[in-house]
């Protein structure tokens, strides 16, 4: 279970999170959306350990998170940050292969060797294994950024906005192997997505920030109503069910 209480963060004299408190339970796929501003990547950061709390505390299954050796933390959780960057004449293999370093700090055995395979295998990139990522599409190299988190091996896994700069179908594969990851291989997912129908169609639990605060959290079938899409985003937003799952239409 991820407990998060009581947090709180400031850029300076400026609040941006405001007095934040979640449990989310172990096993399936959490999105967590809002608009522009509204804290979803500080309150990633902060359970990712890429920012410091300055308030309350953040714990996975008990490890909290602002005092856990960065071994033990990194065994327990993998993340994919919004800005990751790459070398640009590094392989395929290699870089998920880094995915492994927390077990075995620069000396990888078959176990290693077998779980970055795995991974390889999961995301569909055998083909592509020795191929560098500057040779990539924009889907494959985030599709790569995954699989090296997977390849961790962790219970947890945290994405900020995997989805930025993907088309519809490299999107939409995306999610779908996201959805995987947790029906197939027991992992829990936290996912910040900007685009709230991905969340409504992948997602158990959508959890919605806005200035900062929580405002929202519920299933996607209670989630989805006008009611709740109009409070967060400010602006009127129908919504329809097609083929039992209900879709916003807000773009027009």
């Amino acid at each position: 279970m991820i407990e998060i209480e009581n947090v709180s963060f400031r850029h300076g004299k400026t609040p941006v999170l405001r007095d934040i408190s979640l449990r989310i339970e172990r096993g399936g796929l959490t999105a967590l959306i809002g608009p522009n501003g509204a804290g979803k990547s500080t309150l990633f950061a902060l359970m990712a350990r890429l920012l410091p709390l300055q308030s309350g505390y953040i714990r996975f299954d008990g490890m909290d998170v602002g005092n856990a050796p960065s071994r033990d933390l990194a065994r327990k959780l993998a993340i994919l940050r919004q800005d990751t960057s790459t070398a640009s004449r590094i392989s395929v293999l290699d870089m998920v292969g880094f995915g492994r370093f927390p077990h075995h700090r620069g000396r990888p055995t078959p176990d290693d060797h077998a779980k970055v395979e795995v991974a390889l295998e999961t995301f569909e990139l055998k083909a592509i294994a020795d191929r560098f990522i500057d040779e990539l599409s924009g889907g494959q190299r985030q599709r790569v950024l995954v699989a090296m988190a997977f390849a961790q091996d962790t219970d947890y896994l945290l994405l900020d906005e995997p989805l930025n700069n993907l088309d519809m179908h490299f999107a939409r594969d995306l999610m779908r192997q996201l959805r995987s990851l947790s029906d197939d291989h027991g992992k829990t997912v936290v996912v910040v997505l900007h685009e709230i129908n991905y969340a409504a169609s992948h997602a158990d639990r959508i959890i919605a920030l806005k200035n900062g605060a929580l405002a929202a959290t519920a299933s996607p079938q209670d989630f989805m109503t006008p009611e709740t899409l109009s409070k967060i985003y400010d602006m009127e937003v129908a919504v329809r069910t097609i083929d039992g799952r209900k879709v916003a239409l807000h773009h027009a």
